[in-house]
């Protein structure tokens, strides 16, 4: 199983903020597509894949960014 780049607690401690970083990079994500569910990080990535069409990789990385730049 592939790992993902930051574990489902990391992602939701400041979710608010790294969702809206993520819509300033991509304005067409919707609050429903960054919804985190628990157990669904997976999920979460392909709607944003999907919406964006990003790969899997440029996704995480934005992730990881947004989330290390959140304060």
């Amino acid at each position: 199983m592939r790992r993902i780049i930051m574990n489902e607690l990391e992602i939701k401690g400041d979710w608010n903020i790294t969702k809206g970083k993520l819509k300033q990079i991509w304005a067409s994500l919707t609050d429903d597509d960054l919804r985190l569910d628990e157990g669904l990080s997976d999920e979460l990535l392909g709607r944003i894949q999907k919406r964006t069409g990003e790969t899997r990789e440029a996704v995480e990385k934005a992730i990881k960014e947004a989330s290390a730049n959140r304060k």
